[in-house]
């Protein structure tokens, strides 16, 4: 019987993580906020993308590519580097729980440009993202357009897809995406 119990006692003790875990990843994600917001919203948001309520998938792929340098960014390489691999995963899913900070809705939103059509299969019909497509409704003009133009000239390139369809577009037709998904 006491064995039994002993047994019980430690299955129940080794199902719960730590308290002190998810402090732990909160201390780890504190960096971030210098740039990414406290409060969800980036310091500079034509430069840097809001990354509360972002798919978790996407940010996972993100932070292990800057840690590998399949990303390159001379502010989060350096950071992602110093991260073990073990905190990755919980980091994405830290960020991915927050919400997405809430904006204004324009007036009236814009209408969607027809080139924006291919998008939708992996960012989803409202484009707030899917299993390892990363939201791009809200995020800033300025963000997104250099985010595909830097697509387009094979400046980032870990994504496989990404360059090719950011080819195929126009610079206005890139632009156009840009400011409807930014309305949004």
């Amino acid at each position: 019987m006491r064995t039994r119990l002993v047994w019980a006692i430690l299955g129940i003790m080794v199902g719960i993580p730590p308290v002190h875990a998810a402090d732990e990843i909160e201390a780890k994600a504190q960096p971030c906020a210098a740039c990414h917001g406290a409060k969800g919203i980036p310091v500079d948001p034509k430069t840097i993308p809001g990354i509360w309520g972002q798919e978790e998938s996407y940010l996972m792929k993100q932070l292990r590519d800057f840690r590998n340098g399949e990303r390159t960014s001379a502010v989060m390489a350096p950071l992602a580097k110093g991260l073990a691999e073990g905190d990755l995963r919980p980091l994405a899913a830290y960020f991915a729980a927050k919400p997405w900070p809430a904006k204004r809705a324009a007036a009236k939103p814009p209408a969607p440009p027809k080139s924006i059509a291919q998008c939708q299969a992996c960012h989803q019909p409202n484009f707030e993202g899917g299993m390892s497509a990363p939201r791009l409704a809200g995020l800033s003009y300025e963000y997104l357009n250099a985010a595909m133009r830097a697509f387009a000239r094979d400046e980032r390139t870990n994504n496989l897809d990404m360059p090719g369809f950011m080819r195929a577009l126009s610079e206005r037709d890139r632009a156009a995406i840009a400011r409807y998904l930014s309305a949004l």
